[in-house]
């Protein structure tokens, strides 16, 4: 049974990212997304000038001339949201838990895929996929995803990107546009998803939280840790502890930018702390400025 709070809470997430979909990133989706695909419609005789990639050298064998394969872009597209609901996504510092930003995110790009008359199909994971809703068109359906990953609480502790990416590979048939929204606390997933990215079209929103950055001077504080359940005492005042601290995660962070950009992977970086709508429309932007 849902509660009455979720059931709200959904509708106050559709009514604003509709808005948004319809206001500003309706447009920038299409032109990104739309007719990426190519699927084959067949084949004619090669004429100067096409292209001598595109010949069908079994064709060409039979009729003991060059024929070459003609494309079509396909109309419809089929969106993935790859979701990460480990315990990791339960920590906000700001107005809202990263697990709540990550709902909404799969909310502005789920209405934008119906919007666009494409199919929409959710992976929830942790150290394990919790979760799997094939792709499927409409309003209702989208609001069905919103509400699983807002209500899901992961059954698991620990992040496994690459036991969720080798799923997608089993269930995602067709090149697909994929959205993986996850904070990325992971490792060994990187040869994974070289793989996926070249297969399909990847792209990571990774949401990260002010607090994880820097560890602030509060004194000695009891930090919990979502993934693993264990708690422990910091002393944020002995400055050795906060700098260990700090040089860690920026080791963190310039390794799996590294690892971004050798890779060829997109990443749409999004904080608990600021309106996600200037990260979005500048990748759109850069996107379509590329293709």
């Amino acid at each position: 049974m849902i509660s009455r709070e979720i059931l709200q809470k959904v509708r106050r997430i559709e009514i604003r990212t509709k808005g948004l979909v319809n206001d500003l990133f309706g447009g920038e989706y299409h032109s990104v997304f739309k007719g990426r695909g190519m699927t084959f419609s067949e084949v004619r005789e090669y004429q100067p000038g096409d292209d001598i990639r595109l010949i069908d050298w079994n064709v060409t064998a039979r009729q003991g001339s060059p024929f070459i394969k003609i494309f079509e872009e396909e109309r419809e597209l089929t969106v993935f949201l790859i979701v990460d609901v480990s315990r990791s996504g339960r920590f906000g510092s700001e107005a809202k838990f990263k697990a709540e930003l990550g709902a909404e995110m799969a909310a502005v790009l789920g209405f934008s895929a119906i919007n666009n008359n494409d199919k929409v199909g959710v992976i929830l994971f942790s150290d394990e996929v919790e979760k799997y809703i094939p792709p499927k068109k409409g309003r209702s359906h989208v609001l069905r995803t919103v509400r699983e990953i807002l209500v899901y609480h992961g059954q698991r502790s620990g992040t496994s990107i690459d036991t969720a990416l080798q799923f997608l590979m089993k269930v995602a048939k067709r090149r697909s546009v994929v959205f993986l929204i996850s904070d990325f606390i992971d490792e060994s997933y990187w040869t994974t998803l070289k793989m996926v990215n070249r297969k399909h079209d990847l792209i990571g929103i990774r949401i990260v939280d002010p607090a994880e950055r820097v560890l602030p001077g509060l004194g000695l504080i009891r930090v919990h840790d979502p993934e693993t359940g264990e708690a422990f005492w910091v002393d944020t005042v002995n400055r050795r502890e906060r700098e260990a601290y700090n040089r860690h995660y920026q080791e963190m962070e310039s390794e799996f930018l590294r690892q971004a950009e050798k890779s060829r992977f997109d990443i749409i970086n999004i904080s608990t702390a600021e309106d996600y709508i200037e990260p979005m429309m500048s990748f759109f932007n850069t996107r379509e400025r590329r293709h």
